[in-house]
């Protein structure tokens, strides 16, 4: 495309390239790989040392997608079956699911269920709205343990209480003793 310019001149009009327009595309789709990768949890690589490359960051974001998918539908189920359980008792002690898909009966509540995530802790705090703790205390016992709350979360289901708190270690080297964590938490939610 030619404009004329004051002077009765042709000029070109400034359009970027082709290379330029593909330097573009790759630079934003570099970018895009990078920060899908970035949200995959880090204990989801082989090593934290070794570098891994755009496909293999592609393969695992897909397979961690397909992973949180299948998860998603087990807590689907497990949701339903305790709105079930609860619709049919209203005792404390209720049928939930664990963690490979099969009903425990019997858990009297409330319930600490703890997950080690690598660099990132998943907390899931069951009680009864009759037997209650504050949520700010379970939140401060990850913070005194070495990890930082990034998100929080409850819900009311039928009498019950289901705290999520999601939490990253400060220190990475350092680490986060889960074990000791997941006994004061048991001590919180029992003393209550």
């Amino acid at each position: 495309m030619k404009k004329n310019n004051v002077n009765g001149g042709a000029v070109q009009a400034s359009k970027p390239d082709r290379k330029t327009i593909e330097r573009n595309r790759r630079i934003h789709m570099k970018s895009l790989c990078f920060k899908l990768a970035s949200l995959i949890p880090h204990h989801r690589f082989k090593s934290s040392k070794e570098i891994v490359s755009q496909q293999d960051q592609l393969d695992l974001a897909t397979a961690y997608i397909k992973y949180m998918r299948e998860r998603i539908e087990k807590l689907k189920e497990m949701k339903e079956q305790l709105i079930k359980s609860m619709e049919g008792s209203n005792s404390n002690n209720n049928s939930i699911m664990n963690e490979n898909g099969t009903a425990a009966l019997g858990l009297s509540f409330p319930v600490v269920e703890l997950r080690d995530l690598g660099s990132s802790i998943e907390v899931i705090l069951i009680s009864g709205l009759n037997k209650n703790f504050m949520l700010y205390e379970a939140i401060s016992i990850l913070e005194q343990e070495g990890a930082e709350v990034v998100s929080a979360s409850f819900s009311t289901l039928g009498g019950k209480i289901f705290h999520t708190l999601h939490a990253q270690v400060k220190i990475s080297r350092v680490g986060v003793e889960t074990s000791r964590v997941y006994q004061r938490l048991q001590g919180l939610v029992s003393f209550y």
